[in-house]
């Protein structure tokens, strides 16, 4: 992959820098953020450092298959992650995540920076199909999967470790034949 810039009407989406690294440390120290994923809080900044120098890394590559883009909303702020993980190439599909600060939840820019993640996917990455997948119980992100037009087609038994539980998971999907 290469450098990244997305515009939305709102948003800013843009790879990941290491300039990133205190905004990025602080998201994923949110206890409320963590509470449906798996990566844990940071025991430690050199944690979150060595996870953003992956990324950075990654989306350097021409071939790298990780894009992990930054949030940034019209006051140029930091709000969240947004990340497209293509698999081998053969399969020309990719999978989505997302996680924004809990202060700017339910303003709609979840929905507004994953319709431009799809779009990203299958006009300039040429992806056939895309996927995500939430625990059933994180209500928000399925909205968010069923606002951009991803289909729920499935339900894994607890394949999601989320503290000292196993959690299900809600498995999306969208085909490039799916938009409208």
């Amino acid at each position: 992959m290469r450098k990244v810039k997305l515009n939305t009407e709102r948003l800013t989406l843009r790879s990941v820098m290491l300039s990133d690294l205190n905004d990025v440390h602080a998201l994923h120290s949110s206890p409320a953020v963590d509470e449906y994923n798996t990566l844990g809080i940071p025991d430690n900044i050199k944690q979150t450092r060595d996870l953003v120098c992956e990324w950075v890394l990654s989306s350097e590559k021409e071939e790298g298959r990780k894009l992990t883009l930054t949030v940034l909303n019209e006051d140029d702020e930091f709000i969240g992650l947004i990340a497209v993980n293509t698999g081998r190439a053969v399969y020309q599909s990719a999978e989505v995540w997302f996680k924004y600060h809990k202060k700017y939840w339910n303003k709609g820019y979840a929905t507004e920076a994953l319709k431009a993640v799809i779009d990203f996917g299958f006009d300039q990455l040429n992806l056939h199909r895309i996927e995500a997948g939430c625990a059933v119980e994180n209500i928000r992100s399925k909205k968010v999967l069923e606002k951009v037009g991803m289909v729920q087609e499935g339900r894994k038994r607890e394949c999601l470790p989320l503290g000292d539980k196993w959690s299900d998971t809600l498995e999306f999907g969208m085909l490039k034949s799916d938009r409208k």
